[in-house]
């Protein structure tokens, strides 16, 4: 019997395949692999706060709070309740330093041990096929020494890889941000090797790249409909409020709000409110520093906070993770908005990173722009999954359920809460005073930028 006939006895949803989402974070290749067709059907993330998030959005989707490296395959199966069914697909982003040491192993060094977790698990599944993503530095300098043993560990795993291996830019596939992420593809011996996907868009700010592709959105596309934050005393003390007043949308803007058919793909539809603005927490900003923000051109880096100001005819700059609570607990550098004096919100990091408008983060900015600078633009992944479906010889199919978002509490759960929840220890959030980062005092930046001024004058 084939694996299409298995797959066809198993009731609703059956016959879409199904794929794992290791290191999930908060769900951006979760969320590309079903735009695709698939059945995410686990997720394995460590961090609660991210389990939570995941959870919220991804209702039929059993998530598993571990360390990966504590799991076996066979527990795996048992806690998601697959059974002997067979798995097509075994993705993530496993967080690995990939340095080369002399005399030993890359794969050997603790530091890089999630990636051989990974290869691990996807053999002792049995999937089909697998997608790991990384950095593009892996790629280069004494780093392609650990690339080159990964691929070894998959081919004495029974897996073959796509070779060359390749750097996507997510600019490329219709995300108004340059992103560059590496992704290895392949597939148990005998099946077909996935192939990489082709470039669907020319980036804004490289409308000529391909002549036979349309342009990319830019960042007004992205976040131009969207109303301005600071117009809200609510959103002093809630990442939401009942607004309705968007603006005119194009194209990209009104599929990531999923308006008639659009934006959903071969994804499940959810139950939401469209004239609920949400992520949506504001900054309070000094008025220095709106100062600072107005007087910088779109499209330059303001000097003191080295902050880019967004061109709107532009891209976003990539997108950043801030630190963990061990190396401060630092919210990444969000970009300056383009038309207002002010970094732009969460909703607006998620706008320019592909994410629709009915996907929700933590409600903390900190954790909220932590969980998109961690994630794959959910339009990448959506092109690389549906090359997998390609290899797997899959027809995509619409599912007809619309499903219903989890308890919106657990976009606020603290540390504690979200580990209580899941039933795990919550990990220390404790900022490692070692680790010499400080933030600055604005009396401080003011200083720093009159002397700046003075020097140039």
């Amino acid at each position: 019997m084939n694996s299409t006939s298995k797959r066809s006895r198993k009731g609703i949803g059956a016959m879409r395949p199904i794929g794992i989402d290791l290191f999930a974070g908060a769900g951006g290749l979760s969320l590309g692999f079903e735009q695709a067709g698939f059945d995410v059907v686990g997720a394995l993330e460590i961090d609660p706060i991210h389990c939570a998030v995941h959870k919220f959005n991804f209702p039929k989707t059993p998530v598993i709070a571990s360390p990966i490296e504590k799991l076996t395959a066979s527990e795996v199966r048992e806690k998601l309740g697959l059974g002997s069914r067979e798995v097509d697909c075994v993705f993530g982003g496993p967080p690995c330093q990939g340095f080369s040491l002399i005399g030993r192993r890359s794969l050997d060094d603790p530091r890089n041990r999630l990636a051989g977790d990974f290869v691990n698990l996807v053999a002792g599944l049995g999937a089909r096929t697998f997608v790991f993503e990384n950095v593009k530095g892996l790629t280069v300098g004494a780093q392609r020494t650990f690339l080159m043993e990964l691929v070894e560990a998959f081919d004495v795993a029974g897996y073959d890889v796509r070779l060359p291996w390749r750097v996507l830019d997510a600019a490329q596939y219709g995300v108004p941000q340059h992103r560059e992420r590496l992704f290895l593809l392949g597939a148990k011996r005998g099946l077909t090797i996935p192939d990489y996907p082709n470039q669907c868009t020319n980036p804004a700010d490289r409308p000529t790249l391909l002549n036979d592709l349309p342009t990319g959105p830019t960042c007004e596309d992205a976040i131009g409909d969207l109303p301005d934050a600071e117009a809200f005393a609510a959103l002093l003390k809630s990442d939401s409020v009942l607004d309705g007043n968007f603006g005119d949308l194009g194209e990209y803007a009104r599929t990531l709000r999923c308006l008639g058919k659009a934006g959903w793909y071969y994804g499940y539809k959810r139950h939401w409110d469209r004239q609920i603005l949400t992520s949506s927490a504001r900054t309070i900003h000094t008025t220095i520093s709106q100062r600072r923000f107005r007087e910088t051109k779109p499209g330059l880096v303001e000097p003191i906070s080295r902050f880019l100001k967004l061109s709107p005819d532009g891209l976003c700059n990539t997108l950043r993770a801030g630190t963990d609570g061990a190396r401060g607990a630092f919210t990444s550098p969000r970009p300056i908005h383009y038309a207002y004096p002010r970094c732009i919100t969460v909703r607006e990091m998620a706008r320019l990173h592909g994410f629709p408008d009915w996907f929700r983060f933590h409600a903390t900015k900190w954790h909220g722009a932590r969980q998109i600078g961690n994630s794959v633009p959910p339009p990448l992944g959506r092109a690389v999954a549906s090359e997998i479906m390609r290899a797997l010889g899959v027809t995509p199919q619409i599912p007809a359920e619309v499903l219903d978002l989890e308890d919106p509490s657990l976009l606020y759960m603290e540390m504690s809460e979200a580990a209580e929840h899941f039933g795990v220890i919550a990990p220390s959030g404790r900022r490692d005073r070692k680790s010499g980062a400080k933030k600055r005092k604005q009396h401080d930046i003011e200083a720093a930028r009159l002397q700046l001024l003075k020097k140039r004058a």
